[in-house]
Formats: C-alpha cells, structure tokens, sequence
C-alpha cells in the first residue's frame, strides 16, 4: 500500500498528470496533421481526443469551475 500523502503533494502530482497528458495530447495531434486521412491518422485523432478529456478533467480539479460544461 502507498504511503498517505498531503495536499500539496497530490496537487503536485495531479499537475504534473496534467502537463504529461497535454503533452501526450500534442503528440497524438501532430501525428493526426501529419496524415489525417490515414488509418494511423484516424486512430491518433482518437487517442488525441482521449488525452484532451484526460487534462480536462484534471483541469478541473486544479481549477474547480474555470471548464464549465457545454449545454
């Protein structure tokens, strides 16, 4: 089992997710430009979008409020 950790720690980690998968979601996204009409193109775009709601929802828990949802 992991040791407990405060609130600044997991704040720290929960940032650092965030930045990892807006880096992810860049990746993914500049292979999709690369060759978008491609079946590898079309499967970047997908994980790209699986990555942007990843750091969304961790956005939001940093900044509670700050993504609203869309009606």
């Amino acid at each position: 089992m992991s040791e407990a950790v405060d609130a600044d720690e997991l704040l720290r980690r929960i940032r650092h997710a965030r930045d990892w998968a807006l880096s992810e979601e860049e990746a993914r996204f500049a292979e999709y430009e690369a060759s978008p009409d491609s079946a590898e193109g079309v499967s970047a775009h997908e994980v790209f979008r699986t990555f942007n709601i990843v750091r969304t929802v961790l956005d939001e828990i940093v900044e509670p409020g700050k993504h609203a949802a869309k009606e």
